[in-house]
């Protein structure tokens, strides 16, 4: 397994990062677990992380995660696990649970993930089947995944409050790996069944803002537990609203928007003698596969977009039009494998750390959106479940993978308390 490597020299803020990290390491896992007392977890996620070798930070987080197939098999037992956890705190009775997957069905790669789910959830000793929202799935239709492993999608059927199966399979909770872009199905309201995550964790109600402005808040908690610069591991942003990309409507104001926070993260870089130019990434305020991204230097670069960049940033999955924008901090990444830019993606499920990969791209650079067409794939190498060795080096391959598992856990505490404050029950 090729193993990653971090272009420059670890003797910066990051290494003194790691080493508080790794010090604390009681310290965290004891205020995590009282976060967990007041904060229920999200049943699974994902967290890509950015590391520059000055700063370690989450630059998004996923609540469907797709990518269950590039995770380091051996792993499993650990995921299996969690997969045990996160449905008796659902339903501890459940039996059985259907599993709605995306609709993308001519996506053979998506398919094989949707594989690894139902084996992880079988290993659980759960019952799974796979109900479609697809309106072309209208019997059962058996498809054929990436690695050859067959996977059989039936149509999701109401009866009452409850989602069955036409020969009557009836769940006891239902299992969404569908991000709802295209807006919230009738079909999935009001039912009575559990279903995780909620409909408003799906892009049709969720914000990247929201996300980013409730992990302020934890990065802000965590870094007074370790007595760290927030900032380390907090990216900054800002966000553009009553934007319409293809007739240049709020232009100048993502411009201003561009600028305004540029000038903050020259602030940050001249308070830590950082000489790489700052930039920042636009990005879709709602969405997912890399869709409405871009890579920012100056605030000019964003007036006058020709019609090709006008076209990216103003639609993305589901046909979904961008009005609103997340200015997000660029964070370099200085990691590559086989000298490839690459970045990790931490995967949990419940509140445990159950893998994640490296996203890697030959064709991008080290300030470029990395989830992007001609991207690969390469497991971490979790040795021992991401638990730290802590007679070992701050930046040994194992603590630095407990470092990205406590950075990603943060993120992922953010989503809990992101998902309580846009609950609607709890309005």
């Amino acid at each position: 397994m090729p193993i990653p490597h971090l272009s420059n020299v670890q003797n910066g803020p990051l290494l003194e990062l790691e080493r508080r990290i790794l010090e604390a390491q009681p310290q965290i896992e004891h205020w995590f677990r009282s976060q967990w007392c007041a904060h229920a977890t999200p049943f699974y996620g994902s967290v890509d992380l950015r590391n520059s070798g000055f700063k370690l930070a989450p630059v998004d987080m996923n609540m469907f995660p797709g990518g269950f197939n590039n995770l380091n098999t051996d792993m499993t037992p650990l995921a299996v696990q969690a997969a045990m956890s996160a449905v008796d705190k659902v339903c501890p009775e459940a039996k059985s649970i259907l599993l709605i997957p995306e609709n993308h069905t001519r996506n053979t790669y998506y398919l094989q993930n949707v594989a690894s789910l139902v084996r992880i959830f079988e290993l659980a000793g759960l019952k799974v089947r796979l109900g479609s929202l697809n309106p072309e799935i209208t019997e059962p239709t058996e498809f054929v995944a990436a690695n050859g492993v067959p996977v059989r999608l039936e149509p999701v059927q109401r009866r009452g409050n409850r989602l069955v199966l036409a020969d009557g399979f009836n769940p006891c909770m239902v299992l969404l790996n569908n991000d709802l872009s295209g807006g919230l199905p009738a079909m999935l309201q009001n039912i009575e069944q559990n279903l995780m995550p909620p409909l408003h964790a799906g892009w049709a109600v969720r914000r990247k803002s929201h996300h980013f402005q409730a992990y302020d808040a934890v990065a802000s908690e965590f870094a007074q537990l370790i007595s760290i610069d927030p900032w380390l591991i907090n990216p900054l942003f800002a966000h553009a609203g009553g934007l319409d990309f293809q007739s240049r409507q709020g232009e100048q104001v993502l411009a201003d928007t561009v600028s305004d926070l540029l000038a903050r993260i020259r602030v940050k870089y001249r308070e830590q003698g950082i000489e790489h130019a700052p930039f920042v990434i636009v990005k879709a305020d709602a969405g997912t596969y890399g869709m409405g991204v871009m890579s920012v230097k100056s605030p000019e670069e964003v007036i006058g977009l020709n019609r090709k960049a006008r076209n990216k940033m103003s639609v993305v999955k589901e046909g979904l039009e961008v009005s609103e924008v997340i200015v997000q901090e660029g964070v370099y990444t200085f990691e590559t494998v086989e000298e490839a830019v690459a970045e990790p993606v931490v995967y949990m499920m419940d509140r445990y750390v159950i893998g994640g990969f490296y996203r890697v791209h030959t064709g991008r650079g080290i300030d470029e959106n990395l989830n992007a067409p001609g991207m690969h794939f390469v497991p971490l190498s979790f040795e021992t479940a991401c638990l730290p060795d802590r007679q070992g080096m701050p930046d040994c391959p194992q603590n630095r993978f407990y470092s990205y598992g406590v950075i990603a856990r943060l993120a992922l505490l953010a989503g809990a308390r992101e998902l309580e404050a846009t609950d609607p029950d709890n309005a």
